[in-house]
């Protein structure tokens, strides 16, 4: 049997798994409320505790913070994870820690094709590398790295490296942002949640146009940046439809670096939250013209599929996927 959990500041969701072959099987889930539990350990012992008594032969579990030599010091939760001390807690000896983003690109090699939504279907599918960015509440980025025989994910704090601005707005922009958080202005601050309400404040001074009184209404009631973007989908306030524009520029251009990067040929996916809500946006051509727009290199750009995931759940299948990897290497992905 297998044990994957997806951990987040807020909601963690844990799966029991049983193999068969190199296929997964659900058998039980649970959701529960993070920092209702004083340790990740607590909340899997009250989770094997709920059914019956089980052998485990593996677990792995996404977490939300940088995993190193199998620690992690959990970000928003007050939790010390340690893979040595949690697998002899939950009674196996192959456990595994995965940063959050490394457990969702795993977890892109195992959607159903209604689970995916592709933006360009690039040139014909390749074995290679993959690269996965993921904006909402903050901005993700990973990598799957093919070495001849399977997919090894690889964590980054990419979302924190420098914006770099594209086109004349854009640099106002940057500048904007410098002055509002005083200085260094990091991708997350234009592509997250957050971020796309940085965008809207930005051009909304810019335009010199008062908030609608609807939509200051809309934005007051709760997530402001649902109500922002919502608004320019349905093409009612000329500045979220602005907003959204520019975001959906800002973040073709920075998932063509990643891709670059890591020569992606093996595709692009998009994770989060903010993407399956965007796809009219994504598919008005701003997101794939700053995608390709790398001078020389753009005929390869436009040869990498992009693909958007639809499934949330694609953490926590990822993490179910390594386990059962761990169990069998032999016939890893």
């Amino acid at each position: 049997m297998i044990l994957a959990g997806d951990i987040g500041g807020t909601k963690t969701n844990l799966a029991l798994y049983e193999s068969v072959g190199t296929e997964l099987r659900e058998v039980r889930s649970e959701r529960y409320v993070s920092h209702e539990h004083a340790s990740l350990q607590e909340m899997v012992l009250r989770f094997l505790g709920a059914g019956p008594k089980i052998a485990l032969d593996g677990a792995c579990f996404g977490v939300p913070g940088a995993v190193i030599e199998g620690q992690c010091r959990t970000t928003n939760l007050p939790w010390f994870l340690d893979e040595q001390e949690l697998g002899p807690a939950i009674g196996t000896g192959r456990v595994k820690l995965l940063n959050d983003l490394e457990a969702m690109a795993y977890g892109m090699l195992f959607l159903q094709p209604e689970e995916q939504f592709v933006l360009n279907p690039g040139g014909p599918k390749r074995k290679g590398n993959v690269a996965v960015i993921a904006a909402g509440t903050g901005l993700g980025e990973s990598m799957l790295l093919w070495d001849g025989e399977r997919y090894r994910p690889v964590a980054s704090e990419g979302g924190h490296a420098s914006f770099a601005p594209q086109s004349e707005l854009e640099v106002e922009l940057w500048y904007f942002l410098r002055k509002k958080f005083g200085g260094h202005v990091s991708c997350e601050r234009v592509l997250s949640g957050p971020g796309f309400q940085n965008i809207y404040e930005f051009l909304r001074n810019r335009s010199g146009t008062p908030e609608p009184d609807w939509l200051s209404a809309r934005i007051r009631k709760g997530d402001a940046s649902a109500a922002i973007g919502e608004a320019g989908l349905a093409k009612s306030d000329p500045v979220c439809v602005a907003t959204q524009e520019l975001f959906c520029s800002i973040y073709g251009a920075e998932a063509g670096n990643l891709a670059l990067k890591c020569l992606a040929v093996g595709g692009v996916y998009l994770g989060g939250g903010i993407a399956p809500k965007s796809l009219p946006a994504l598919q008005s051509g701003h997101f794939m013209e700053a995608f390709t727009a790398k001078g020389r290199l753009a005929a390869v750009l436009r040869d990498i599929p992009v693909t958007v995931a639809l499934n949330p759940r694609a953490p926590l299948i990822g993490s179910a996927h390594f386990a059962l990897h761990m169990t069998q290497p032999a016939k890893a992905a």
